[in-house]
């Protein structure tokens, strides 16, 4: 039943919660209850001065009897039905039932969208927990801690009568790791709430080294017109801490500054506005590597690519060294990745561009264009293994959505059923 026609239901309800008769109402806005009883069951149309009326008597603004609930609210009970996995019958009803009990909708809304956040939330600390070091060393210092208070307070309550001298020691270590459990707390709660600028952050690298990069968007334009050195960016930069991750850092502005000469920034939008987004066809006219071409779309700003595009680059054991996230594309921060994704095709196959139309599962599972290549770090010597790198670049929406081939973010948080690549137990509920 579509929204408008719910106008007659609103006013019941509304009728109901305030307790009045349907004839009461019915002399108020100077109709009969007859006329009141057709409308209320909405099989009149109703509007103008008469529903003006009404919504007075009501003591409601008449939007919110001919409107009803707001779109997002009845597109998150859709998503809400639909992430149930729970056959629904009367999955078309929704729009009568947000109409008619906008309370109880907003209530399952708002515990779906609760939800839907803890969720998040928990598979990002067990990501974290996980393969995380720090985390992990902190954990272990706040267990083994309060281990030691237990078993020293279980001694002094279930013991008998102690020597003075045991006694006393044991009073003495209580409070020593007493302090230290507070000061472990402490320091834990402190690594969980610090914030990227702080001066004695403890986190990765490799993660400030993409915290700059992510609040510069993925684009320079100071390297781009020349009119700067990759040094000068990461000197001074808040999100860069440690001497490690402005090396990160430098190295990957280094590279963003090869590329752009390669690949000057007003001749590439002038071939991808004549030519279109093609990768290869674009490596021919600047005369420059695919993995040239992947990284550079990707650092593009949106108006001039014309949509968002996310990156990855791997080394040859499969550990990402650098990710621009794409929404809608989940990429673990610790860790391997899915090895279904075609980054992982293309580096088994060096040299070999490889397109796939891959969609993740997951919560709101969408197809992405990805394409990858492996190409070598640099030109191989007699006698010694070649050291090779993958980049893939992740498009929203599939080339070919007919059939797009499943994958995850990693196997600890992939909700997928049966998967041969699987390495670990998932920690949600396999459902695809």
């Amino acid at each position: 039943m579509a929204r408008d026609t719910l106008t007659g239901s609103r006013i019941r309800e509304r009728r109901l919660i305030l307790g009045l008769r349907q004839a009461e109402l019915a002399r108020e806005a100077g109709i009969s209850a007859s006329y009141l009883n057709l409308i209320e069951h909405n099989r009149r149309r109703i509007g103008g001065k008469l529903l003006v009326g009404i919504a007075g008597v009501l003591g409601v603004e008449p939007s919110m009897l001919s409107e009803g609930a707001e779109a997002a609210l009845i597109s998150t009970l859709r998503e809400a039905a639909a992430d149930s996995g729970v056959p629904v019958a009367e999955l078309d009803r929704v729009d009568e039932f947000a109409g008619r009990f906008p309370g109880w909708a907003e209530v399952l809304a708002s515990g779906h969208r609760r939800i839907a956040t803890l969720e998040r939330t928990v598979e990002t600390l067990s990501d974290r927990l996980t393969h995380d070091p720090n985390l992990a060393a902190s954990v272990h210092e706040v267990l083994s801690t309060a281990a030691a208070i237990r078993s020293t307070a279980s001694i002094l309550a279930e013991t008998g009568e102690l020597e003075p001298e045991w006694r006393d020691r044991f009073h003495k270590n209580l409070n020593q790791d007493s302090l230290r459990l507070s000061e472990s707390s402490r320091a834990l709660v402190s690594f969980l709430d610090e914030g990227d600028t702080g001066e004695d952050r403890r986190g990765m690298p490799q993660e400030e080294a993409e915290a700059f990069l992510q609040a510069s968007g993925f684009h320079f334009p100071a390297l781009e017109e020349g009119t700067a050195v990759p040094q000068e960016l990461v000197q001074h930069a808040p999100e860069l801490v440690s001497e490690a991750s402005r090396s990160l850092a430098r190295a990957a502005l280094e590279q963003y500054q090869a590329d752009a000469r390669a690949m000057p920034l007003p001749a590439l939008a002038r071939g991808i506005r004549s030519g279109g987004l093609d990768p290869v066809a674009l490596a021919r006219q600047f005369g420059c590597g695919l993995p040239v071409v992947l990284r550079r779309l990707a650092a593009l700003p949106e108006e001039v690519l014309g949509r968002e595009a996310g990156l990855v680059i791997c080394d040859a054991s499969g550990t990402l060294l650098f990710r621009k996230p794409v929404t809608g594309f989940a990429m673990p921060r610790f860790g391997a990745s899915c090895p279904l994704w075609p980054l992982y095709t293309a580096l088994v196959r060096p040299q070999v561009p490889v397109r796939r139309n891959v969609v993740q599962q997951g919560r709101n599972a969408a197809a992405f264009d990805c394409m990858a290549v492996a190409w070598p770090l640099e030109m191989p010597d007699f006698g010694a293994d070649p050291l090779y790198r993958a980049v893939m670049l992740i498009l929203p929406g599939g080339q070919d959505a007919q059939d797009p081939q499943p994958v995850g973010a990693s196997c600890r948080i992939c909700p997928r059923r049966g998967c041969p690549a699987r390495r670990e137990p998932s920690i949600l509920k396999e459902e695809f």
